[in-house]
């Protein structure tokens, strides 16, 4: 191959790299930003929720409000309700869970926090920020359910698992 070949596909290749980077970062740009965290409560303390509870956000659209799951068991999942921001208006980060997704349905947004968790008796954050002239509504109201895989749940995935594992062992007998 000739150098001069091999020069314009790298250079090809870093001007699609470019536009790409340019395109990622210029969509996420002014989404107001909601942050689950897992600090520690300030002098004021936190509020102690159960596994479902509601909220609202700051009057000015941006702060911080901080909780404790007070409900006596673990939470693996965190699904947060409002309707009042699309999902397509939303960035969404967590130190507290593992994954955040957010959806609209029929004018209904849902931020769903999954995997990790939030152990009995731990403090987290929720934190409403503004990007640019971006920002959440004051009193949004939020209602929040904490989900727990349930035993009947946990039984029937490892039902299915112990299936496929026999299936296999037959098949490698034959």
């Amino acid at each position: 191959m000739k150098p001069s070949s091999m020069s314009a596909r790298i250079v090809v290749c870093m001007v699609i790299l470019l536009v790409a980077a340019a395109v990622a970062h210029a969509d996420s740009i002014n989404d107001p930003t909601i942050i689950v965290r897992d600090p520690d409560c300030p002098s004021g303390g936190c509020i102690v929720v159960g596994q479902n509870f509601t909220f609202g956000t700051p009057p000015s659209g941006s702060g911080t409000l901080f909780f404790t799951n007070g409900s006596g068991v673990d939470w693996f999942n965190l699904q947060l309700i409002e309707s009042g921001v699309p999902a397509s208006a939303i960035t969404c980060i967590t130190t507290a869970f593992a994954n955040c997704t957010v959806a609209t349905v029929g004018g209904v947004t849902t931020i769903f926090l999954s995997g990790l968790g939030i152990t009995t008796n731990e403090n987290f954050s929720i934190v409403f920020q503004c990007n640019g002239d971006s920002c959440w509504p004051g009193d949004l109201d939020f209602v929040a359910h904490a989900n727990i895989p349930e035993p009947a749940t946990l039984a029937l995935v490892f039902t299915g698992l112990a299936g496929i594992v026999s299936r296999k062992l037959r098949k490698a007998r034959s």
